[in-house]
């Protein structure tokens, strides 16, 4: 009876061992899943390189896109996607700070210079005098827009105004251009209308603007406004989130940035663990 027993009983290990080998798919433990909220160009597009390089580390990316740089956030802070890809640093700390979110970052991934568009002129000198100019309605964005203005010699802002400058810190306007602030992501269609656009590039890339050869002028590729991954500040330690900030800044993501958009887009890698 006992021998009865224990070939029993190996047999039916053998037998599990068998089922194991045969549906192995449904015993392994599932890997890991990330989601991830991004803008169209170039973040998603930046998120699909990673796709491989995580998916051999185990790790499912899904990329949720959003068209507007409010609800990103507020996916994130809710908890409905585990980071998000679309921002510069000083707008995630505004955002972040006005909202009380509990958001950070985990890793500096490229720089867009932020460009001036028109189809009306071809060049600053042709700009009449209260020529209409678009700009960012976003605190960080307009700010932004206005020093770059400035660098063009369209305007003067406030010294101690800094990044944080708005319409109200213009002290000089030789030409009395008129300020018209509009949502970032209506600053391409509105072009037709205005007789200059000051555009962040990832909506220029949208709208099939090269701002390497189209903008009038644009940023020098030392600019702050580093675009970054945000995540929620429990999450810093997160190791698949790790993995994810080292993907994004690994030399297959530099590459791709570099011949995909050929200084539209530039990489400024960084950790922030």
């Amino acid at each position: 009876m006992k021998a009865f027993t224990r070939n029993t009983a190996s047999i039916f290990l053998a037998g599990l061992v068998v089922f194991a080998v045969m549906w192995g798919g449904a015993v392994a433990a599932p890997a890991a899943k990330l989601k991830v909220g991004a803008t169209p160009v170039p973040h998603a597009e930046i998120l699909e390189v990673v796709k491989p390089i995580l998916a051999a580390k185990g790790i499912a990316l899904e990329i949720i896109e959003f068209t507007d740089y409010v609800t990103p956030n507020l996916a994130l802070n809710d908890g409905d996607i585990d980071a998000n890809f679309f921002q510069h640093v000083p707008y995630l700390e505004s955002f972040a700070k006005d909202r009380r979110l509990n958001i950070t970052y985990l890793a500096k991934v490229h720089i867009e210079p932020m460009g001036a568009y028109s189809r009306r002129v071809r060049s600053v000198k042709d700009l009449p005098n209260k020529a209409k100019v678009g700009i960012p309605n976003d605190p960080t964005n307009s700010g932004r827009a206005l020093l770059l203005l400035q660098k063009a010699g369209l305007i003067g802002v406030d010294k101690k105004a800094g990044i944080t400058a708005t319409v109200f810190d213009i002290v000089s306007n030789p030409k009395n251009i008129q300020i018209i602030e509009l949502d970032a992501a209506q600053l391409p269609r509105s072009l037709e209308d205005m007789d200059l656009a000051i555009i962040n590039s990832n909506f220029a890339l949208e709208a099939k603007l090269v701002p390497t050869k189209d903008a009038l002028f644009i940023e020098d590729s030392d600019s702050p406004y580093a675009n970054v991954l945000a995540i929620r500040n429990v999450d810093k330690s997160n190791p698949t989130l790790r993995e994810l900030a080292r993907a994004l800044t690994s030399k297959e993501v530099a590459d791709f940035i570099d011949s995909k958009y050929k200084g539209s887009v530039v990489p400024a890698f960084g950790l922030n663990f």
